[in-house]
């Protein structure tokens, strides 16, 4: 029955009787859907806490419970995570730093706005993780402290702290005024020079596939660069010289940053490499001259990139669209075209064109209309969940286009219930279509009695409360396959009270 129970939990028409009987025979599960509820009170929070101390983090977090529901010695979990939102107290703070569990220190050297006393306890911990997470969030005093810090992993994490000075990431870059790197993950667990096999099947190996130290520690050394070209603050004359770099992370990374000078773009967008020249192509920094290069790529990830740019010219965009798969997404170009630049694309005599601009949704309705209308099924099935659309157009694309458009035209906002019912009837039967009606608001009771026939759309009809109360309740004896569907029906907000009332066991004895 904890299927069921799992739904119940969930429904938000659940009688606030029925809410306390289920905290009273809670499980993780049961707690999880509980502790998410819009209704539940500091009252029932609490006593789904004492129920599930699992539960208590969750509830933390949701806002649920205060510091005053908290006792840090019986649930540190949930004590940190109210310090982690700057919700706790301070002794709690100095309470978990001198905290045998290395998990609790490292939690909370992740948490905001931390005594000064403490974060001094948490630098001089013995456990280097907890050491690398001040260096991850400290402020820029801390973290220009800890990028001297003579173990890797601490630099490497001072190196993605974007509250890092400019010149401390310089210097991390470079090693200038800087004293040697001593240890680093790997030399910490093997004697140097090792190199980590890629199919280590060592159960007690936490070492990553392929990393090794020969005393210069450069696998540490590289994450740390890798960590640094990606952190914003880092100065732009800092990175430049990774263009060429023989590892294709650190000219990927390179390849991101929206601070190069065009020369650097010009370079990177030569790499060898397609994925190098796809993240130059996305990179809103690149120029409308470079952006004309790569639009000729050989790559087809690279042309697709390239496709989302925001300022990518709209002829470039436009040949790009007739050989490049660019997916039914509303490219940011289109989103930003003028009225002028919209209604040139819906005078394409390109399909792929029109089925662009067909992607918006708000369309002047002429152009809407025009785009309806069209002879081409794809720009059809771009344009068929424009809201604004009168049931007679989508039924005219229906009958024009069938199985084609029959899944978006489902979609529309303004789909009528006879409409939507129309389409479970028809034949052949579209899957797609079928779960799109399912999760339709204005589905009726017969059209979801037909997608409860269809394996696809079952589970979405389960849930959508314009089902029948008795086919909802029919629906919780499910078994098999069928549990899940029987879970989205006892979350249905439109199943009985009676057929709740019936669910949960009773709260166990004492």
């Amino acid at each position: 029955m904890n299927h069921l129970l799992y739904g119940l939990a969930a429904n938000e028409k659940l009688p606030t009787e029925l809410v306390e009987r289920l905290i009273a025979i809670a499980d993780a599960e049961v707690a999880a859907h509980l502790a998410v509820r819009a209704d539940l009170s500091r009252a029932q929070a609490v006593a789904l806490a004492a129920r599930v101390e699992e539960s208590a983090v969750r509830l933390a977090y949701e806002g649920r419970l205060t510091a005053a529901d908290i006792d840090p010695s019986a649930r540190p979990d949930a004590a940190l995570a109210l310090l982690d939102q700057g919700m706790g107290r301070p002794e709690w703070a100095r309470l978990f730093a001198a905290d045998p569990v290395v998990e609790h220190r490292e939690k909370l050297a992740a948490c905001p706005g931390l005594p000064p006393d403490v974060v001094e306890v948490l630098i001089a911990d013995s456990d280097i993780r907890v050491v690398a997470e001040v260096a991850l969030w400290a402020a820029p005093d801390v973290a220009a402290r800890l990028a001297e810090h003579p173990h890797a992993a601490v630099r490497r994490a001072a190196a993605a702290n974007e509250a890092t000075p400019p010149p401390v990431l310089a210097a991390l870059i470079s090693g200038e005024g800087l004293p040697p790197v001593q240890r680093c993950p790997v030399c910490d667990r093997e004697e140097p020079p090792f190199a980590h096999a890629p199919d280590c099947r060592r159960r007690d190996c936490d070492l990553l596939p392929g990393v090794s130290c020969d005393g210069s520690h450069e696998s540490a050394v590289h994450d740390l660069l890798s960590a640094a070209l990606r952190n914003p603050g880092t100065p732009t004359e800092a990175v430049v010289g990774f263009v060429d770099h023989p590892s294709l992370l650190l000219r990927r990374a390179l390849a991101a940053r929206r601070d190069l000078p065009p020369e650097s773009y010009a370079r990177l967008a030569a790499d060898p490499d397609p994925g190098v020249r796809a993240d130059v192509a996305e990179n809103p920094a690149i120029d409308g001259t470079l952006i004309r290069a790569l639009a000729g790529d050989d790559s087809h990830d690279v042309r697709r990139q390239l496709a989302h740019h925001p300022d990518i010219p709209l002829d470039v965009l436009t040949r790009l669209a007739r050989g490049t798969r660019i997916g039914g997404a509303l490219l940011p170009r289109i989103a930003a075209a003028s009225g002028a630049e919209i209604d040139e694309l819906a005078c394409s005599p390109d399909p792929a064109v029109r089925m662009l601009v067909a992607q918006r949704r708000d369309l002047p309705p002429e152009i809407r209309d025009a785009l309806a209308t069209d002879p081409d099924a794809k720009v059809v099935k771009s344009v068929a969940p424009h809201p604004g659309l009168f049931e007679a157009q989508l039924r005219a694309m229906v009958d024009r286009h069938g199985v084609r458009v029959l899944a978006m035209v489902a979609t529309n906002p303004d789909a009528t219930p006879a409409l939507l019912e129309e389409l479970t009837r028809h034949e052949p039967l579209v899957p797609k279509a079928l779960r799109e009606v399912a999760r339709h608001p204005n589905a009726t009771a017969s059209a979801l009695l037909a997608c409860l026939g269809a394996e696809q759309a079952r589970l979405l009809a389960a849930g959508h409360p314009a089902l029948p109360p008795q086919t909802i309740a029919d629906l919780l004896t499910g078994t098999g396959p069928d549990l899940r569907v029987a879970e989205q029906a006892a979350a249905n907000p439109s199943l009985p009270h009676t057929a709740m009332r019936a669910l949960p066991a009773p709260p166990p004895a004492g």
